[in-house]
């Protein structure tokens, strides 16, 4: 018997045409525009407007490019893109594709109507750059999402919501043009009581709290977002009224509910977050590479010593692995099965912590320069932590596979 694998089985692990030029596209972007500026921005921690402009120019920063990279058939499309990017600088990067979380947010719970009114204004245009913004944590509700605190009330005789609280660690906060809230409708029934709303450009009462300076992603935005009696449309609510009240009547019976949008909104962006600690992860084992061949201690190649070929060895089967776990994510979601074994948690967490290891290994090949500020390693480094932290820490995700595996209500 002849054991083989049939040419129209279809299973590939090669990327498409469309995918292989988009791919080669944003690389020269990242490599030409986005490395030489890194250290500038990570230093002035300011939004990089002049790089969001260039990207606006040749269409990379555009509701076009995130939709047709979204809907892209094999689901590689954003995870490939996003891997380029961040192998750029992960603080740019994330200027640059902060925005999609606010509309997967909308496109992934909303109404067409609601789709087609509010996403063009979270990209703007060439023109006219705009942003969108994403609001779910708060200064006491982080991994808890049922502690949220941010109430909206409905006002049934002027057909609109009432939005009251404050907004944490929100990229783009207060400098967006679109905010996306989650709020709590019904504080009785915890997360299973929140609903997401839409806070359309100049509307009165939201505003910026405090910008906080960061460890890493410097030139990625984070601020607070203070919402004072903020009053939205009732077309705002995403997903509309209607939906949610049918949502809370089956919570109130007792009955399943289907999952927080919140939580829907983090689970269908896993794996593009998995691919930006791959692009970090990558860019660091590349550097440390090249490093290796051309570091001469005790007459030879640091890269030819065992001690260095060893570590490399580790660094390049872990990217490879976080890559492959985030593109079997991807793919999952693209062709909507479901992540029964939390496969996009695994994803999340085996490419944070990959990128925490890999940089600080790469730190140590440069040794002395690794640690100044002359090499981007040590910018790297201070990067990749945020991928253990934000959109759901490495314990949460552990936590999510845990259950997964057990089938027990692991807490």
């Amino acid at each position: 018997m002849s054991v083989g694998v049939q040419a129209d089985c279809g299973f590939s692990f090669e990327m498409n045409p469309a995918v292989t030029e988009m791919r080669d596209w944003v690389h020269g972007f990242a490599r030409d525009v986005i490395r030489p500026a890194a250290a500038e921005w990570d230093e002035r921690e300011e939004t990089p407007w002049p790089i969001l402009e260039q990207a606006a120019k040749i269409g990379l920063y555009s509701l076009d490019f995130f939709a047709q990279q979204w809907l892209e058939p094999s689901g590689l499309g954003i995870p490939v893109a996003w891997e380029e990017l961040f192998w750029g600088d992960a603080g740019i990067a994330l200027s640059l594709t902060g925005t999609g979380l606010a509309a997967v947010a909308v496109s992934g719970n909303g109404t067409h109507e609601q789709m087609a009114e509010f996403l063009p204004p979270m990209f703007g245009d060439a023109d006219d750059i705009k942003l969108g913004a994403f609001c779910a944590s708060e200064p006491n509700a982080g991994s808890d999402v049922a502690a949220i605190r941010t109430r909206a009330v409905y006002r049934e005789s002027s057909d609109e919501w009432v939005l009251n609280g404050v907004k944490s660690w929100v990229t783009n906060g207060g400098i967006a043009n679109v905010h996306v809230i989650v709020a709590s409708v019904d504080p009785a029934l915890g997360s299973r009581g929140q609903a997401t709303f839409i806070v359309p450009p100049g509307t009165p009462g939201l505003s910026q709290g405090q910008k906080f300076r960061k460890h890493g992603i410097r030139a990625s935005h984070t601020a607070e977002v203070v919402l004072d009696d903020v009053r939205v449309p009732g077309r705002c609510l995403v997903g509309g009224k209607e939906r949610l009240d049918e949502r809370l009547a089956r919570t109130r019976e007792g009955g399943k509910a289907g999952q927080q949008a919140a939580m829907k909104t983090f689970e269908a962006t896993r794996p593009a977050v998995a691919a930006m600690a791959v692009g970090v992860a990558r860019a660091a084992l590349e550097y440390a590479r090249d490093y290796s061949l051309e570091r001469v201690q005790f007459g030879q190649p640091i890269g030819q010593t065992q001690a260095i070929a060893f570590m490399l060895a580790d660094m390049s089967a872990a990217v490879d692995a976080a890559r492959l776990l985030t593109w079997r994510a991807a793919w999952m979601a693209r062709q909507r099965k479901p992540f029964i074994h939390a496969e996009g948690s695994m994803a999340k967490l085996v490419a944070g912590e990959t990128a925490v290891r890999v940089t600080e290994q790469a730190i140590q090949i440069l040794g002395g320069n690794g640690y100044t500020r002359d090499y981007p390693v040590e910018r790297w480094h201070r990067d990749a932590k945020i991928f253990t932290i934000f959109e759901g820490t490495s314990e949460i995700q552990r936590l999510i596979i845990g259950r997964a595996a057990t089938g027990l209500d692991v807490r």
